[in-house]
């Protein structure tokens, strides 16, 4: 049986999409945990559960629908990853990267991702929304580790600006003027599936971290790696260890996603209806 390159796979997966939805798509999105009803609101929408995307790794966790969808959302063509794929899932870290790269060969220079997370800031609390300014990340592998793709990025890559300044800056504009609060922070990444210790917890917060999570650095490395626009929107859905004197539980995480959800699905809606396309 012939194996096929990634830069193969990548193909399979994007032509297999664009049969289905033939518009150029402008902005590509990633809804994380409790985070994915946003996609509904989507018109004119194609769904694709992933499983049925040629090499598209598939969700198993709780909260993520594992499906794709496309369409028209105030005004843009949009692609909606309804739930995503984690380290802790038993992916090698390059297909974490996979949805992302798939992105890109299908033309999307523009990319918001989101998440549910630990605060770690004792000044904020369960239910703020954050812009993700930057990111810490101690986990040893990378998505790009490898053979590097010339076709998508460089070999080495600037990671200074992966975090689009001015996209944070609309995002902030936006929330104004819905009248939403919003925090802007640090982001650290945790592989898990288990939640972070205490002291791991202090640690983040000595390191100068905001919020600690199981996702999104890795799609944001990849991106960054095709120099692709990108925007964090983090939910902070509890206090994370050690905070309160109380265990934490993904029930929990979900649950706090969901009453903040229409806040959420209404400034990304003003974020997507502003956002200046190049």
């Amino acid at each position: 049986m012939k194996t096929v390159s990634l830069l193969g796979q990548l193909e399979e997966a994007k032509n297999y999409i664009q049969g289905l939805y033939s518009p150029p798509v402008q902005i590509g999105m990633i809804l994380g945990s409790g985070l994915g009803d946003l996609a509904d609101e989507v018109q004119n929408k194609v769904v694709i559960p992933y499983g049925a995307i040629p090499h598209f790794p598939t969700s198993t966790v709780e909260g993520h629908a594992g499906r794709m969808v496309l369409g028209v959302l105030d005004g843009k063509h949009v692609v909606c990853l309804q739930g995503r794929v984690h380290y802790y899932e038993n992916y090698d870290m390059g297909r974490l990267a996979f949805p992302v790269q798939v992105m890109k060969m299908m033309g999307i220079e523009n990319l918001l991702v989101t998440n549910a997370c630990g605060c770690v800031n004792t000044s904020w609390n369960p239910g703020d929304l954050m812009i993700i300014s930057d990111h810490i990340k101690l986990v040893q592998d990378n998505p790009l580790r490898g053979e590097n793709i010339d076709a998508l990025g460089p070999r080495f890559f600037d990671m200074t600006t992966a975090y689009d300044k001015n996209l944070r800056a609309l995002a902030k504009k936006c929330a104004d003027e819905l009248d939403i609060p919003i925090r802007e922070g640090v982001y650290q990444w945790f592989s898990g599936p288990s939640f972070e210790t205490p002291a791991e917890v202090k640690l983040a917060r000595l390191l100068g971290a905001d919020a600690v999570g199981m996702s999104t650095v890795p799609e944001v490395i990849a991106a960054a790696h095709m120099r692709m626009h990108t925007l964090g929107l983090s939910c902070l859905t509890n206090m994370a260890a050690g905070i309160l004197d109380q265990p934490l539980n993904h029930t929990e995480v979900l649950h706090v996603a969901q009453q903040v959800k229409s806040q959420l699905s209404s400034l990304v809606k003003e974020i997507v209806r502003n956002w200046l396309l190049e």
